[in-house]
């Protein structure tokens, strides 16, 4: 889990840090047992030896706490892509888009309840559009636009009636330099991987049967390969 580094270099400062880490750490925890739902400020005060109030002092309300992990996991899955894409180089944009895939169903496998946490329904109330989540979840997109671009030329069309849909994504999160065919080719990559992995998670092809690494690495080797 990323660290909390917004603090000073005092010892103030540093302790003020330390707690929000322990908060954080014991949100996990309860996100782990049972989902968003169960994140309760006051049973983590009384887990971590304090009082109600004295927690408020680190995190306003659940939603702040809930967004500072929602912030930490968007940085933690954005940094395990661009390590593996990383690892397979630049000479390679087939090796590095296959690299990026398996490091996004490894760390939903690894980081379920995160991952959750990024990609289900928001809790009610909870603003899961904020310009704060936005912008936390820009640089994971990134990494995999990038991917994508460095493959060879997509078909330049989009699918039918979205092409302002997806002119409007890219004003809205800074991509304006993404050509149209790339966001859409890189959507769809994403639908397609995320509903697997989404399944797997909930461990709904157990009951079928079915192991879904073929079905990963199918639609890995499709869109990779394809033009």
């Amino acid at each position: 889990m990323a660290a909390d580094t917004r603090s000073g270099t005092g010892p103030r400062d540093r302790f003020r840090a330390q707690v929000r880490q322990e908060v954080k750490t014991a949100a996990l925890r309860q996100l782990a047992e049972g989902g968003p739902e169960a994140l309760s400020l006051n049973a983590i005060a009384k887990q971590l030896g304090m009082t109600g109030p004295a927690l408020y002092r680190y995190f306003a309300n659940r939603d702040s706490l809930l967004t500072d992990l929602v912030v930490d996991a968007y940085g933690d899955l954005a940094s395990a892509l661009a390590r593996a894409t990383a690892e397979a180089g630049p000479a390679d944009p087939a090796a590095r888009l296959a690299g990026l895939v398996h490091a996004y169903r490894a760390w939903a496998l690894a980081e379920p309840h995160r991952y959750r946490l990024l990609f289900r329904a928001p809790l009610q109330g909870y603003d899961a559009q904020a310009a704060s989540l936005v912008e936390a979840s820009q640089p994971a997109m990134t990494v995999l636009l990038d991917a994508v671009s460095a493959l060879a030329e997509p078909d330049p069309h989009v699918p039918r009636g979205t092409a302002a849909q997806f002119t409007k994504w890219r004003e809205r999160h800074g991509f304006e330099d993404v050509p149209e065919a790339v966001a859409a080719r890189s959507t769809l990559l994403w639908a397609h991987l995320h509903g697997i992995v989404a399944l797997e998670i909930e461990d709904n092809f157990t009951s079928m049967g079915i192991d879904p690494s073929p079905l990963y690495e199918a639609e890995v080797a499709e869109f990779v390969h394809s033009p």
